[in-house]
């Protein structure tokens, strides 16, 4: 028996090296011949770099950057030194998690670090960047990281604007002089499973403003500061993306990537499938065993599960989820690869308890699981 183990993290939990470890650990009691290869997984968000570099024994890197609001943050890349990519996070330099909830400033904050990661990975001689943009704190449409990266954005009396996307409504010059010319010659890949355009009640401002601490009258505000930007964008450089899927992720740090970085969009978890080599580890498996914390509906726009079913299914492999809780709908998935679903409780718990015993709890599902496949198995003996 061959089963391939590829679960996402457990959020405020288990990461998914753990949840797999837990996984392959019961399996093994009930099948203790069995070949059984990890390969933990992510959707592109937090999480991302540590599945890629477990799996492909690639480097972490530091840097000391600027935060969304300007603090000093102590942000972790990805290193993958035969292949010269670089895995960048977002979120570990303008990320939401490094606010608190009253700290949460959509006007101000800006993606200046994550321009900063992007100069460490090509002062490391990057050839190729993929960039992560889960979880932002911000709303600049990017600016701050094309700042880093030497763009200027002026005011009509040829000033620089201050950081943040509600300063974008002064906008009047974009200059690009001292752009890094590196740029041209590196291949920008982002991993983002948001389609929403950059502008409008579907944009950057108005979906994600209000989690980013964006009142009603501010997400107005940075929805024209934002169409603005674009406006000017358009100008100087003859293109407008701003309605392309995906130009509003991160706070319109899609459209910056698309319109700036010449960034190819993808499904988060197919890139991290692609450099976790999952496609060729699932040829002959027996099953393949996924999960994440919740699994429910949501779970098709692009989560770990979906990706890794739609792979599995290819193959014509059966695949089993163990989730920390099944939600609405989740039997949606069985008409996408996903053969059936389990949750980790048996009864009533309290949260916290979940997830402080939850590698205990995946060891006594999988336990189950195997068993009633041993079961079958021996029957049809």
């Amino acid at each position: 028996m061959k089963v391939v183990i590829a679960p996402d993290s457990f959020k405020d939990s288990l990461s998914a090296h753990d949840i797999a470890q837990a996984i392959s650990l019961a399996w093994q009691q009930v099948f203790p011949d069995a070949e059984i290869i990890q390969c933990p997984m992510a959707d592109g968000g937090e999480g991302s770099i540590v599945a890629v570099l477990e799996v492909c024994s690639g480097q972490w890197r530091e840097q000391m950057v600027q935060g969304p609001l300007g603090e000093p943050v102590l942000a972790k890349w990805g290193w993958l030194d035969a292949k010269k990519i670089a895995i960048i996070e977002m979120a570990q330099a303008s990320g939401i998690q490094l606010l608190q909830p009253s700290q949460r400033d959509a006007c101000h904050s800006s993606t200046y670090g994550t321009g900063q990661l992007i100069l460490a990975a090509l002062d490391a001689g990057a050839k190729e960047i993929i960039l992560t943009i889960g979880g932002s704190a911000t709303n600049d449409a990017g600016t701050g990281l094309l700042n880093a990266l030497g763009a200027k954005f002026l005011d009509a009396d040829h000033q620089i604007l201050p950081a943040g996307g509600l300063a974008l409504q002064n906008l009047a010059e974009i200059n690009l002089d001292q752009f890094d010319p590196r740029i041209k010659q590196t291949q920008f890949l982002l991993a983002a499973d948001v389609t929403n355009p950059l502008c409008g009640p579907n944009g950057a401002s108005h979906i994600f403003g209000p989690q980013k601490g964006a009142s009603p009258h501010q997400v107005l505000e940075l929805d024209q500061a934002l169409a603005h930007f674009a406006d000017v964008t358009a100008q100087s450089l003859g293109v407008d993306q701003r309605n392309e899927a995906g130009a509003g992720a991160a706070g319109g740090l899609g459209f910056a990537a698309k319109t700036f970085l010449k960034a190819e969009f993808r499904s988060g978890v197919e890139v991290i499938a692609e450099l976790n080599q999952l496609a060729a580890k699932i040829q002959g498996a027996d099953w393949v065993i996924t999960g994440e914390g919740k699994f429910d509906e949501q779970t098709l726009n692009g989560k770990t599960p979906f990706g890794v079913a739609k792979i599995a299914q290819a193959a014509n492999i059966p695949v089993i989820v163990i989730a920390g809780t099944l939600g609405q709908n989740y039997q949606a998935l069985y008409e996408h690869g996903i053969t059936a679903a389990f949750s980790l409780t048996s009864g009533p718990i309290s949260l916290e308890d979940a997830c402080h015993n939850a590698a205990e709890l995946i060891r006594a599902r999988t336990t189950d699981i195997a068993r009633l496949i041993q079961s079958s198995m021996l029957r049809k003996e």
